[in-house]
């Protein structure tokens, strides 16, 4: 597995691994929320900011994207989890991308366990998330030694 740059070739399985990633790990979502949620990923210009793919042979397994510092998405196809690409990832955005920050759904135990384990903590919660929806954010920065 590779990372590299993201590229408008990259586009559709960027959004397929988005979908598969929330079906298969964001249960507290109903139906309906991921399909609203997945029209506003079809309309991201993904080249607005910096995402890195994990492809292997021209297939994205995963993706992480930034905006400045702050860890924006993360997400892996369901069958690529559990194989440390999630660190592979998230080295590479703390060491080349200088990442430190990221939000996360309190609701998606795993994703928090992630996180923390990662080295980052909480600093702060909000209540609804970035679309006025009853599913708190945690806010999470990266702990310095």
């Amino acid at each position: 597995m590779t990372i590299e740059k993201y590229t408008p070739e990259h586009r559709k399985q960027v959004i397929a691994v988005w979908e598969k990633s929330v079906r298969a790990t964001h249960h507290f979502l109903s139906a309906a929320e991921i399909d609203y949620y997945k029209s506003i990923v079809e309309s991201i210009d993904f080249s607005d900011f910096q995402v890195y793919c994990l492809t292997d042979n021209n297939t994205v397994a995963g993706f992480i994207g930034l905006s400045e510092q702050k860890i924006e998405m993360l997400f892996l196809a369901p069958e690529h989890t559990r194989k440390g690409l999630g660190n592979k990832l998230m080295t590479f955005a703390i060491g080349e991308l200088n990442a430190n920050e990221v939000d996360v759904n309190e609701e998606n135990k795993s994703a928090c366990k992630f996180y923390l384990k990662s080295g980052f903590t909480v600093y702060g919660r909000e209540e609804k998330d970035n679309e006025g929806k009853d599913h708190p954010i945690l806010k999470m920065r990266l702990q310095t030694t």
